[in-house]
């Protein structure tokens, strides 16, 4: 019996080889990534389709280029997305987007979601942005994609259960009508406000003429795809990208795909978990100020709290020794648990937080990334914990008491929600006023 197997077993393989080297030149897929178990069910059920018994028939169909290429290549690619998903990134989006606004009141703040498959990634960033606030009229998202069938799914809108995960499920009340049953289960219809910001069309990123003429992008979502490519193929995607990107714009990656984008032109964007990059700026490489004016630019531009701001906001029951390490905080050792979230080396982001604490004591922005890192991890339990610690330490602790509140409205709080919004938009106008008392006295 082996016998008289073993030639159609090499038959087999050797019919595998050539169409996996046909994906590979046509879409990048590296059959090492997936494993060939993927492709070879493609096969099979295009072989029945089309009535071909035999696999090496099958290749010649391929070959002839009939278009059959493309309708192996809607079965290989198999769309694993979902709502929010990538949660830090997005909201990082919305973030960003919202101060380019500020700063340029008529920007028009454009977004590519490479590959968009089904839709929920482009609509989770339209739903974000405009929850921030930004104006419909003042951005736009285009989702490309090398699968119709995927494509088509996305222009429909329509979503069962798999595309809701997780607890936070409050945008779905405000975004989706629900109603349709679709095989025993209910089905979600987006909101017509959120699909009109996000433009649909077939695309292969590595084709020569891939959005040759596009206009650049200020933000671009390539998330965990790039891991599906081989080196030489993750090099000419990056390439794609960076030619894609605005001057002053931000790559949004997967968290095993960061080391790819960390080049010498190339820094984090700074925002713990997103793993989003961005061109290093000239002026700070070759015209830095003197050392002793270095010092407030730097401070204006991190996101963290200036440490007076922790030590005035300490609760008066808390003892004073409590609240000083706050303002003798090693900044290396947070800088670098910050570099390591954002490459997704949680790990590693959280033995430093530890070591930190342990060397000076309590300190709230330790406390609020060990916060995000249990986030990431699904543990909403130890995420409420350490966001209670962060705010407890620093009472106007912003970002803490925004995580917090969208732990307690997946929860069902929705007063607990509520207040510690309200807490933080007093405490943005309360930092925001004092920046402008100390411009007054400069």
């Amino acid at each position: 019996m082996n016998a008289n197997a073993s030639p159609s077993l090499h038959a087999h393989h050797a019919a595998i080889e050539p169409i996996a080297a046909m994906l590979k030149q046509h879409m990048g897929l590296d059959i090492a990534s997936v494993g060939s178990t993927l492709i070879e069910r493609g096969v099979r059920e295009r072989m029945n389709v089309l009535g071909q018994a035999d696999m090496t028939g099958y290749l010649h169909i391929l070959q002839s280029g009939v278009g059959e290429l493309q309708e192996l290549i809607e079965l290989v690619v198999v769309p694993e997305t979902w709502f929010f998903r990538d949660r830090e990134a997005i909201l990082a989006v919305a973030r960003l987007a919202r101060d380019k606004i500020i700063r340029s009141p008529n920007a028009i703040v454009r977004i590519l979601s490479l590959p968009c498959s089904t839709g929920e990634e482009p609509y989770s960033i339209a739903m974000a942005l405009l929850d921030a606030g930004v104006p419909p009229a003042q951005f736009r998202i285009d989702g490309i994609d090398i699968c119709h069938r995927s494509l088509a799914a996305a222009q429909r809108a329509i979503y069962g259960r798999n595309s809701f995960r997780g607890k936070q499920l409050a945008y779905r009340e405000r975004y989706f009508s629900d109603g349709h049953e679709g095989a025993g289960q209910p089905d979600w219809a987006l909101a017509g406000d959120v699909r009109q910001q996000v433009a649909f069309r077939f695309g292969n990123m590595l084709a020569d003429d891939f959005m040759r003429n596009e206009a650049p992008y200020d933000f671009i979502f390539c998330r965990n795809v790039l891991i599906y490519f081989d080196r030489d193929v993750q090099m000419q995607a990056v390439q794609v990208l960076e030619r894609l990107l605005e001057h002053d714009g931000c790559i949004f990656v997967g968290p095993a795909e960061a080391g790819l984008l960390l080049k010498p032109h190339v820094e984090s964007i700074g925002i713990p978990l997103s793993f989003g990059f961005r061109r290093k700026k000239a002026v700070e490489r070759i015209d830095l100020p003197p050392p002793k004016l270095a010092a407030p630019a730097a401070r204006i531009a991190t996101p963290e709290p200036a440490p007076p701001l922790r030590v005035r906001a300490v609760p008066p029951r808390q003892p004073v020794p409590a609240a000083a390490p706050s303002a003798a905080v090693p900044d290396d050792l947070l800088a670098q648990a910050r570099a390591c979230a954002d490459r997704g080396e949680l790990a590693q982001a959280e033995a430093l937080c530890e070591q930190q604490l342990r060397s000076v004591g309590p300190n709230a922005d330790a406390y609020h990334l060990q916060g995000l890192i249990s986030d990431a991890r699904q543990d909403t339990g130890a995420a409420q914990q350490l966001y209670r610690k962060a705010i407890y330490l620093q009472p106007d602790h912003r970002e803490a008491l925004l995580h917090l509140a969208a732990l307690l409205a997946a929860q069902g709080d929705a007063v607990g929600a509520q207040r510690l919004q309200e807490r933080a938009k007093r405490t943005e106008g309360a930092q925001l006023k004092q920046a402008g008392e100390e411009r007054s006295h400069v």
